[in-house]
Protein backbone atom coordinates (compact mmCIF):
# COMPACT_ATOMS: atom_id res chain seq x y z
CA UNK A 1 0.00 0.00 0.00
CA UNK A 2 1.21 3.52 -1.11
CA UNK A 3 2.02 5.44 2.03
CA UNK A 4 0.83 8.69 2.04
CA UNK A 5 2.90 12.00 2.16
CA UNK A 6 0.11 12.75 5.36
CA UNK A 7 0.61 9.69 6.77
CA UNK A 8 4.88 9.92 5.95
CA UNK A 9 4.66 13.45 8.06
CA UNK A 10 2.43 12.05 10.70
CA UNK A 11 2.93 8.44 11.30
CA UNK A 12 4.32 9.01 14.74
CA UNK A 13 7.04 6.58 13.52
CA UNK A 14 10.81 7.07 14.10
CA UNK A 15 12.17 9.33 11.14
CA UNK A 16 14.50 6.79 8.74
CA UNK A 17 16.34 10.19 7.01
CA UNK A 18 17.11 11.17 10.47
CA UNK A 19 18.19 7.27 11.11
CA UNK A 20 20.37 6.97 7.92
CA UNK A 21 22.16 10.36 8.88
CA UNK A 22 23.28 9.50 12.07
CA UNK A 23 24.51 6.36 10.88
CA UNK A 24 26.50 7.59 7.97
CA UNK A 25 27.87 10.51 10.09
CA UNK A 26 29.26 7.90 12.49
CA UNK A 27 31.45 6.55 9.83
CA UNK A 28 33.25 9.52 9.77
CA UNK A 29 34.86 8.69 13.68
CA UNK A 30 38.09 7.34 13.47
CA UNK A 31 38.55 3.73 14.61
CA UNK A 32 41.10 4.51 17.20
CA UNK A 33 38.54 6.83 18.86
CA UNK A 34 36.07 4.19 18.74
CA UNK A 35 38.12 1.94 20.22
CA UNK A 36 38.49 4.60 23.03
CA UNK A 37 35.06 4.96 23.68
CA UNK A 38 34.14 1.29 24.03
CA UNK A 39 36.99 0.97 26.70
CA UNK A 40 35.29 3.78 28.53
CA UNK A 41 31.86 2.17 28.30
CA UNK A 42 32.94 -1.06 29.74
CA UNK A 43 34.63 0.30 32.01
CA UNK A 44 31.89 2.10 33.20
CA UNK A 45 30.22 -0.72 33.26
CA UNK A 46 31.70 -2.42 34.99
CA UNK A 47 31.90 -0.19 38.15
CA UNK A 48 28.08 0.37 38.05
CA UNK A 49 26.77 0.00 41.50
CA UNK A 50 23.98 -2.32 39.76
CA UNK A 51 26.57 -4.23 37.52
CA UNK A 52 25.32 -7.52 38.81
CA UNK A 53 21.60 -6.72 37.81
CA UNK A 54 22.83 -5.58 34.32
CA UNK A 55 24.31 -8.39 34.26
CA UNK A 56 22.08 -10.48 34.40
CA UNK A 57 20.59 -8.65 31.52
CA UNK A 58 23.68 -9.46 29.88
CA UNK A 59 23.56 -13.06 30.51
CA UNK A 60 19.64 -13.18 29.29
CA UNK A 61 20.82 -11.79 25.95
CA UNK A 62 23.58 -13.96 25.62
CA UNK A 63 22.94 -17.62 27.45
CA UNK A 64 26.03 -19.05 26.19
CA UNK A 65 27.95 -20.21 29.97
CA UNK A 66 30.57 -22.48 27.96
CA UNK A 67 33.34 -21.59 25.65
CA UNK A 68 31.81 -22.41 22.26
CA UNK A 69 34.67 -21.29 19.38
CA UNK A 70 33.67 -20.25 16.06
CA UNK A 71 34.43 -21.95 12.71
CA UNK A 72 37.73 -21.31 11.28
CA UNK A 73 35.89 -19.03 8.35
CA UNK A 74 33.88 -17.11 10.29
CA UNK A 75 33.86 -13.49 9.11
CA UNK A 76 35.34 -10.41 10.91
CA UNK A 77 33.96 -7.18 11.83
CA UNK A 78 36.25 -5.70 9.57
CA UNK A 79 34.89 -7.87 6.41
CA UNK A 80 31.67 -7.18 7.17
CA UNK A 81 30.03 -4.69 4.24
CA UNK A 82 26.86 -2.40 4.26
CA UNK A 83 24.71 -5.14 2.30
CA UNK A 84 22.51 -3.49 -0.61
CA UNK A 85 19.17 -4.43 1.60
CA UNK A 86 19.06 -4.58 5.31
CA UNK A 87 21.56 -2.00 6.25
CA UNK A 88 19.81 -0.98 9.53
CA UNK A 89 21.14 -4.74 10.72
CA UNK A 90 24.95 -3.26 9.22
CA UNK A 91 24.62 0.29 11.11
CA UNK A 92 23.21 -1.14 14.51
CA UNK A 93 25.36 -3.92 15.00
CA UNK A 94 28.46 -1.60 14.22
CA UNK A 95 27.58 0.63 16.54
CA UNK A 96 28.11 -1.94 19.21
CA UNK A 97 31.30 -3.99 17.24
CA UNK A 98 33.23 -1.14 16.03
CA UNK A 99 34.36 -0.61 19.92
CA UNK A 100 36.23 -3.62 19.74
CA UNK A 101 39.31 -5.09 17.57
CA UNK A 102 38.13 -5.17 14.16
CA UNK A 103 39.95 -8.55 13.03
CA UNK A 104 37.61 -10.06 15.64
CA UNK A 105 35.70 -13.07 14.17
CA UNK A 106 31.70 -13.39 14.82
CA UNK A 107 28.81 -14.68 13.07
CA UNK A 108 25.29 -12.55 12.51
CA UNK A 109 22.27 -13.38 10.94
CA UNK A 110 20.55 -10.07 9.81
CA UNK A 111 16.40 -10.48 9.83
CA UNK A 112 13.30 -11.99 10.94
CA UNK A 113 15.11 -15.20 12.76
CA UNK A 114 12.81 -17.99 13.93
CA UNK A 115 15.54 -20.56 13.98
CA UNK A 116 18.75 -21.63 16.18
CA UNK A 117 21.77 -21.04 14.37
CA UNK A 118 24.16 -24.39 14.66
CA UNK A 119 26.83 -21.50 15.84
CA UNK A 120 26.95 -18.86 18.54
CA UNK A 121 25.67 -15.73 16.43
CA UNK A 122 23.79 -12.70 17.05
CA UNK A 123 20.51 -11.80 15.67
CA UNK A 124 17.37 -9.54 16.40
CA UNK A 125 14.79 -12.24 17.17
CA UNK A 126 14.67 -15.96 18.41
CA UNK A 127 11.74 -18.51 18.98
CA UNK A 128 11.79 -18.96 22.60
CA UNK A 129 12.38 -21.93 23.17
CA UNK A 130 14.39 -23.78 25.49
CA UNK A 131 17.73 -24.58 23.50
CA UNK A 132 18.06 -21.19 21.86
CA UNK A 133 21.70 -20.75 23.52
CA UNK A 134 23.16 -19.78 20.01
CA UNK A 135 20.79 -17.23 19.23
CA UNK A 136 22.50 -13.99 21.08
CA UNK A 137 20.58 -10.85 20.78
CA UNK A 138 21.35 -7.47 20.00
CA UNK A 139 19.01 -4.41 19.48
CA UNK A 140 18.85 -4.43 15.40
CA UNK A 141 16.66 -2.59 13.30
CA UNK A 142 16.38 -0.23 16.21
CA UNK A 143 14.49 2.15 14.11
CA UNK A 144 11.53 0.20 13.64
CA UNK A 145 11.28 -1.76 16.83
CA UNK A 146 12.45 0.29 19.25
CA UNK A 147 9.98 2.96 19.37
CA UNK A 148 8.00 4.52 22.34
CA UNK A 149 5.31 7.30 22.34
CA UNK A 150 4.19 9.80 24.88
CA UNK A 151 0.54 9.06 25.60
CA UNK A 152 -1.73 12.01 26.95
CA UNK A 153 -5.11 10.19 26.50
CA UNK A 154 -6.60 8.55 29.69
CA UNK A 155 -7.79 4.96 29.40
CA UNK A 156 -11.21 5.32 30.30
CA UNK A 157 -11.30 8.41 28.02
CA UNK A 158 -10.40 5.85 24.95
CA UNK A 159 -12.91 4.14 22.86
CA UNK A 160 -13.70 0.69 25.02
CA UNK A 161 -13.00 -1.68 22.02
CA UNK A 162 -9.63 -2.82 20.11
CA UNK A 163 -7.81 -1.61 17.02
CA UNK A 164 -5.59 -3.82 14.84
CA UNK A 165 -3.76 -2.73 11.99
CA UNK A 166 -1.00 -4.78 10.23
CA UNK A 167 0.26 -6.86 7.18
CA UNK A 168 -1.95 -10.14 5.89
CA UNK A 169 0.33 -11.31 3.26
CA UNK A 170 1.82 -14.67 4.32
CA UNK A 171 0.98 -14.19 8.16
CA UNK A 172 -1.31 -16.93 8.22
CA UNK A 173 -2.04 -16.25 12.06
CA UNK A 174 -3.40 -12.84 10.74
CA UNK A 175 -5.33 -14.05 8.58
CA UNK A 176 -6.91 -15.97 11.07
CA UNK A 177 -7.84 -13.28 13.04
CA UNK A 178 -8.91 -11.41 10.45
CA UNK A 179 -11.66 -13.76 9.83
CA UNK A 180 -12.99 -13.88 13.03
CA UNK A 181 -13.08 -10.10 13.83
CA UNK A 182 -12.96 -7.95 10.53
CA UNK A 183 -16.57 -6.03 11.22
CA UNK A 184 -17.19 -7.05 13.85
CA UNK A 185 -17.97 -3.75 16.96
CA UNK A 186 -15.39 -5.47 19.27
CA UNK A 187 -12.26 -4.37 17.05
CA UNK A 188 -11.71 -2.14 14.01
CA UNK A 189 -9.49 -4.46 12.11
CA UNK A 190 -7.50 -3.40 8.41
CA UNK A 191 -4.93 -4.64 6.21
CA UNK A 192 -2.65 -2.61 5.32
CA UNK A 193 -0.23 -5.00 2.91
CA UNK A 194 -0.11 -4.98 -1.01
CA UNK A 195 -2.68 -6.84 -2.60
CA UNK A 196 -2.39 -10.98 -2.62
CA UNK A 197 -4.57 -13.87 -3.17
CA UNK A 198 -4.93 -14.68 0.41
CA UNK A 199 -5.75 -11.51 1.93
CA UNK A 200 -9.40 -10.37 1.26
CA UNK A 201 -10.25 -6.69 -0.58
CA UNK A 202 -12.67 -5.60 1.28
CA UNK A 203 -10.56 -5.45 4.72
CA UNK A 204 -7.51 -3.42 3.09
CA UNK A 205 -7.82 0.46 4.89
CA UNK A 206 -5.48 2.58 4.89
CA UNK A 207 -2.72 3.54 7.00
CA UNK A 208 -3.09 5.01 10.44
CA UNK A 209 -0.59 6.65 12.24
CA UNK A 210 0.35 5.86 15.95
CA UNK A 211 -2.08 8.55 17.79
CA UNK A 212 -5.26 7.71 16.03
CA UNK A 213 -4.36 4.06 17.53
CA UNK A 214 -3.94 5.78 21.00
CA UNK A 215 -7.60 6.62 21.21
CA UNK A 216 -8.12 3.03 21.04
CA UNK A 217 -8.35 1.21 24.48
CA UNK A 218 -7.25 -1.93 23.14
CA UNK A 219 -4.37 -2.38 20.50
CA UNK A 220 -3.81 -5.89 19.15
CA UNK A 221 -0.26 -7.00 19.01
CA UNK A 222 0.25 -10.30 16.70
CA UNK A 223 3.23 -12.04 15.74
CA UNK A 224 4.01 -11.02 12.01
CA UNK A 225 7.36 -12.85 10.87
CA UNK A 226 8.95 -12.45 14.17
CA UNK A 227 8.29 -10.45 17.46
CA UNK A 228 5.24 -7.93 17.10
CA UNK A 229 6.72 -5.02 16.58
CA UNK A 230 4.50 -2.56 17.52
CA UNK A 231 4.78 -3.94 20.99
CA UNK A 232 6.82 -1.78 22.54
CA UNK A 233 5.21 1.61 21.76
CA UNK A 234 2.13 0.04 22.99
CA UNK A 235 3.74 -0.74 26.06
CA UNK A 236 4.76 2.62 26.15
CA UNK A 237 0.77 4.06 26.17
CA UNK A 238 -1.67 4.44 28.18
CA UNK A 239 -3.96 1.82 26.05
CA UNK A 240 -2.91 -2.25 26.42
CA UNK A 241 -1.47 -4.48 24.51
CA UNK A 242 -3.69 -7.48 23.80
CA UNK A 243 -2.05 -10.86 22.42
CA UNK A 244 -1.27 -14.40 23.18
CA UNK A 245 1.28 -15.93 24.63
CA UNK A 246 4.49 -14.48 22.51
CA UNK A 247 6.44 -17.27 20.50
CA UNK A 248 9.28 -15.27 19.68
CA UNK A 249 11.50 -12.55 21.76
CA UNK A 250 13.84 -9.75 20.58
CA UNK A 251 16.09 -7.12 22.34
CA UNK A 252 12.90 -6.30 24.05
CA UNK A 253 12.27 -9.79 25.70
CA UNK A 254 9.45 -10.25 25.35
CA UNK A 255 10.17 -14.19 27.17
CA UNK A 256 9.61 -12.14 30.27
CA UNK A 257 6.57 -10.17 29.71
CA UNK A 258 3.99 -11.69 32.33
CA UNK A 259 0.11 -12.37 30.68
CA UNK A 260 -2.15 -9.95 32.26
CA UNK A 261 0.34 -8.38 34.16
CA UNK A 262 1.92 -6.50 31.71
CA UNK A 263 -0.37 -7.15 28.98
CA UNK A 264 -3.77 -8.86 28.70
CA UNK A 265 -3.27 -12.72 27.18
CA UNK A 266 -5.89 -14.35 24.88
CA UNK A 267 -6.20 -17.61 23.35
CA UNK A 268 -4.08 -18.27 20.38
CA UNK A 269 -6.85 -19.04 18.46
CA UNK A 270 -8.26 -15.69 19.73
CA UNK A 271 -11.72 -17.19 20.79
CA UNK A 272 -12.18 -15.19 23.72
CA UNK A 273 -11.37 -11.69 22.85
CA UNK A 274 -14.91 -10.87 23.26
CA UNK A 275 -15.02 -11.64 27.17
CA UNK A 276 -11.27 -10.48 27.67
CA UNK A 277 -12.06 -6.71 26.79
CA UNK A 278 -15.40 -7.03 28.43
CA UNK A 279 -13.52 -8.19 31.72
CA UNK A 280 -11.13 -5.10 31.65
CA UNK A 281 -14.11 -2.70 30.56
CA UNK A 282 -15.58 -3.76 33.95
CA UNK A 283 -12.51 -3.94 35.77
CA UNK A 284 -11.12 -0.55 35.19
CA UNK A 285 -8.68 -0.85 38.26
CA UNK A 286 -7.28 -3.78 36.86
CA UNK A 287 -7.00 -2.34 33.48
CA UNK A 288 -4.93 0.66 35.15
CA UNK A 289 -2.59 -1.81 36.50
CA UNK A 290 -1.64 -3.76 33.79
CA UNK A 291 -0.40 0.36 31.83
CA UNK A 292 1.21 0.80 35.35
CA UNK A 293 3.15 -2.39 35.34
CA UNK A 294 3.90 -1.94 30.99
CA UNK A 295 5.25 1.69 31.97
CA UNK A 296 7.77 0.11 34.78
CA UNK A 297 8.95 -2.34 32.33
CA UNK A 298 9.45 -0.13 29.21
CA UNK A 299 11.21 2.30 31.57
CA UNK A 300 14.63 1.34 31.36
CA UNK A 301 14.23 0.45 27.13
CA UNK A 302 13.66 4.25 26.62
CA UNK A 303 17.48 4.98 28.62
CA UNK A 304 19.54 5.03 25.82
CA UNK A 305 22.50 5.15 26.98
CA UNK A 306 22.07 2.33 29.25
CA UNK A 307 20.59 0.10 26.19
CA UNK A 308 24.03 0.93 24.84
CA UNK A 309 25.77 -0.05 27.62
CA UNK A 310 23.87 -3.26 28.09
CA UNK A 311 24.83 -4.32 24.21
CA UNK A 312 28.58 -3.44 24.61
CA UNK A 313 28.12 -5.88 27.86
CA UNK A 314 26.67 -8.27 25.62
CA UNK A 315 28.99 -8.04 22.82
CA UNK A 316 31.76 -8.47 24.92
CA UNK A 317 30.23 -11.78 26.40
CA UNK A 318 29.81 -13.27 23.03
CA UNK A 319 33.60 -12.38 22.09
CA UNK A 320 34.76 -14.15 25.51
CA UNK A 321 32.64 -17.13 24.98
CA UNK A 322 33.67 -17.79 21.31
CA UNK A 323 36.82 -16.53 21.02
CA UNK A 324 38.61 -15.96 24.38
CA UNK A 325 38.65 -12.44 23.80
CA UNK A 326 39.53 -9.78 27.11
CA UNK A 327 39.33 -6.34 27.28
Amino acid sequence: MRKSLTYLLHSGKNSKALYYLQAYCRQLIPESINRIVGQKLLAELHQRADYLELKRLIDYYCKLSTPIPLPPDAPTFASFAPPREGKVYYFDSQYIYRHFPPNLHWQIYPGDITFVPQVPAIVKSRPLVPDNINSVLLPLDKVRHLLFVNDTIDWKNKKNCAIFRGKMTGKRERIDFMNKYFGSDICDCGDVSRPSADVLPEWRKPLMPIDEHLKYRYIIALEGNDVASNLKWVMSSNSIAVMPRPTCESWFMEGTLQPNHHYIEIKPDYSDLPERIAYYNEHPNEAKCIIENAHRFVAPFRDAHLQRLIAIGVMEKYLAMTQGYTN
